[in-house]
């Protein structure tokens, strides 16, 4: 064993071999896009209906090609096309932007060597191969804008956004924990980090790997500088100019009033001209309530995630913009 152990180091280290093995891997990726392109292909020319009919049982077997593929992302992408046919009123329209937005990525896979870098390493990240923190490391105070879970089941996710107080730089910090188990890295939200955090390549991409931390944690005077609902939205157009699959852009919206609005919520400018409505996954949230009972009526900071379904709100700030409280 102590003579075989040099030798794996040694293998491991060895940049012709990870040369090969990543030109491995990408065939396996571009034969598991060319497969998805078919079926892709094959549901529209049978027309969406088939989608309904099918059942989740086709789309997760085409999941689990992908999967076989060592394309992890395209086969979460086929997952949430399964669950569309069964997601209410109004599914085909949401199933053919995702089929399109599904296309545009394995296009944009088979066709990567003629992007430019920064675009083809997002496509890279998005397909799902794996990436490291390589750009040079900032340090700055960190604001913990908000800090939420999500699982599937096999893995729980977690999300910390940070805000920059002297870079105006806005990173989000990705963590796992396998099921079952929380992840290890916990932020309180509101609180302030001195830290370096090193940027993941990618055009658009705010990933960042979190680095040494310098003293503690400590408090802060307030919420960023934030923009108005006209300003949420063109930061989020032009997000999806450099990654067009990117779900939504983080925001924080200034001087907003939540207010009802038929069935729904929204989130109004406080000069009543304009509103954002939010998303339809957060309605049901207790978070929504903690926000209109913060508000009382009045206008608030607002931090969240703005995109094509809607505004996200995760963290409020009270009136007098002392304490940030997470909606989440």
């Amino acid at each position: 064993a102590a003579q075989a152990a040099p030798d794996a180091a040694t293998r491991t280290a060895d940049p012709e071999a990870a040369r090969r093995r990543a030109e491995k891997r990408a065939e396996r990726v571009t034969a598991g896009a060319v497969e998805l392109e078919q079926r892709l292909e094959d549901l529209l020319r049978g027309g969406l209906a088939a989608a309904e009919q099918a059942g989740y049982g086709l789309w997760e077997e085409t999941a689990a090609r992908m999967i076989d593929a060592q394309a992890p992302g395209l086969a979460g992408r086929v997952r949430e096309l399964g669950a569309i046919p069964a997601s209410g009123a109004g599914w085909p329209v949401r199933l053919l932007e995702e089929c399109a937005l599904l296309h545009l990525l394995d296009r944009a896979w088979l066709g990567r060597e003629r992007l430019p870098e920064p675009l083809a390493a997002t496509v890279r990240t998005r397909v799902g191969l794996p990436v490291a923190a390589e750009g040079a490391a900032v340090r700055d105070r960190w604001l913990v804008l908000a800090q939420y879970d999500s699982s599937d089941g096999r893995l729980t996710t977690r999300r910390i956004w940070l805000h920059g107080r002297e870079s105006g730089r806005t990173a989000l910090v990705l963590d796992f924990g396998a099921a079952g188990r929380a992840p290890g890295v916990a932020l309180p939200v509101g609180l302030e980090l001195d830290a370096e955090l090193t940027p993941y390549p990618g055009a658009g991409q705010l990933r960042a790997a979190l680095g040494e931390q310098f003293g503690v944690l400590s408090p802060v005077g307030g919420p960023p500088a934030g923009l108005r609902a006209t300003g949420a939205v063109a930061a989020y157009g032009r997000a999806l100019r450099d990654d067009p699959w990117a779900e939504a852009w983080p925001v924080t919206l200034t001087s907003v009033i939540p207010a009802p609005a038929g069935g729904d919520w929204q989130l109004a400018d406080s000069d009543g001209v304009l509103a954002l409505p939010i998303a339809p996954d957060a309605l049901s949230r207790p978070g929504l309530w903690t926000l209109a009972a913060l508000s009382g009526g009045g206008p608030v900071t607002v931090f969240g995630e703005c995109g094509h379904r809607g505004f996200t709100p995760l963290t409020a700030w009270t009136p007098d913009g002392t304490d940030a409280v997470p909606l989440t």
